[in-house]
């Protein structure tokens, strides 16, 4: 057997990202590593067992390159319309796509995270 466990995001400024996470995504801490040079904190949703793992290196001062983004993380929620609302005041909405009837928003470092309606 085989399953997810969690994904990565190295995060710059781990305050700024943990506030965003929970207000954006209402993400919590469920564990978290400290080490002399780096934290590790694994943010959970209290539904599913996948986290999100935010890798912070404290000597760390430049923005990561994230190439061209073709990667993103995805979530799924039973009301888009409050969420986007919600990511729309917040200004963190990179993208609608409203004929699939999704959108991206981005995270403190510039990471793209996908929002997808449920599908009935």
């Amino acid at each position: 057997m085989i399953r997810f466990n969690h994904f990565n995001f190295n995060v710059l400024d781990l305050e700024r990202s943990l506030a965003f996470y929970k207000e954006a995504l209402g993400l919590a801490p469920v564990r978290s590593k400290e080490k002399p040079d780096f934290t590790l904190v694994w943010l959970g949703d209290g539904e599913s067992d996948f986290t999100l793992e935010l890798t912070y290196l404290k000597e760390r001062k430049e923005p990561y390159n994230l190439g061209e983004c073709e990667f993103h993380l995805a979530f799924v929620t039973d009301d888009s319309d409050a969420l986007l609302a919600k990511h729309k005041a917040m200004g963190c909405v990179a993208l609608e796509n409203e004929a699939m009837g999704i959108y991206f928003i981005t995270d403190p470092d510039g990471y793209w995270i996908e929002i997808v309606p449920v599908r009935e």
